[in-house]
């Protein structure tokens, strides 16, 4: 027995010292360490984590399905699990082209810093100008996933981001205020858009169908939502079905440039007054200080 046991650890020993190349599989493992963890971040606060969670899940139950010889069980499971790249492919399909669009965006950016922030400025000041005249308004920024899947109609505009055009398309007697405006490539792309809405009841009171729709946006893609409430006038940002309400221009500014850069990817620790605050506190929810509601995904 001992024998056996030695000589399995000599073959072992050979082959290792045959086939092992420090620098090589050292860079194997850190590659796909580094993708893992690349893809855990891309699909992190969306729906695709829970459907992750739930192959995995069955993965298990096959596992203990063979142990105990279960066999109807596992006939199922084998056939269901054998076409698991087919069923990985469309299930995280926006996943893999976000994943890909953020590698070409690496190569060719479609939008330079400074139209970015002339973008953002002109953003701003419509949500400025809407607010205190309590006209609704809902824009939609575009970032890695493509929106064209989540967005069932609407008209195509194609033009540069001006605060003018942006105020003129949300006026109450505008054929295309109800609905969304959307942003891709630094201009926009299409207004009067109907967004899905999010089912679900744990939104703060007072909340209408713009916010609704902004977080049902939110949860299927990494958009970011800008919202502007014709009940109070109110301008809310929403990111990965997160919400913060009651935003004075300067801290919505402030957020935008953050999210846009990558510097920010939630609504944790929003800034105070206007300026970025390091504070881990949450904010307090006191006069014009923004306050971040519990409006997070599902799950």
């Amino acid at each position: 027995m001992i024998e056996q046991l030695w000589s399995m650890l000599e073959e072992f020993a050979s082959y290792i010292g045959s086939n092992f190349d420090p620098v090589r599989d050292l860079t194997d493992v850190l590659l796909v360490t580094f993708g893992i963890y690349w893809l855990l971040l891309l699909i992190r606060g969306t729906r695709a984590v829970q459907i992750l969670v739930g192959l995995l899940v069955l993965l298990v139950v096959n596992g203990v399905s063979n142990v105990l010889h279960l066999v109807t069980l596992r006939l199922i499971l084998d056939n269901f699990l054998g076409s698991a790249v087919i069923i990985m492919v469309i299930v995280f399909q926006q996943e893999i082209r976000r994943a890909l669009a953020r590698v070409g965006r690496g190569f060719f950016s479609p939008v330079s810093a400074r139209e970015e922030s002339q973008m953002l400025e002109e953003i701003v000041r419509s949500a400025q100008k809407l607010a205190p005249k309590r006209i609704g308004a809902l824009i939609v920024l575009e970032r890695d996933t493509q929106l064209d899947d989540q967005i069932e109609s609407g008209v195509m505009i194609d033009a540069t981001v001006t605060k003018e055009l942006i105020t003129s398309i949300f006026l109450p007697r505008s054929p295309l205020h109800d609905g969304a405006l959307i942003v891709q490539g630094g201009r926009i792309a299409q207004a009067g858009c109907i967004l899905p809405l999010t089912l679900r009841e744990d939104l703060p009171e007072g909340v209408g169908t713009r916010h609704r729709a902004a977080v049902g946006i939110t949860e299927e893609t990494d958009a970011v939502v800008i919202v502007v409430s014709e009940e109070t006038g109110g301008i809310s940002i929403v990111l990965r079905g997160e919400m913060a309400q009651n935003l004075e221009p300067p801290v919505l500014r402030v957020l935008l440039r953050d999210i846009l850069s990558g510097e920010r990817d939630d609504l944790r620790n929003l800034p105070l007054g206007g300026e970025v605050v390091g504070a881990s506190r949450e904010p307090e929810r006191t006069g014009n200080a923004p306050r971040t509601d519990s409006v997070r995904s599902a799950g």
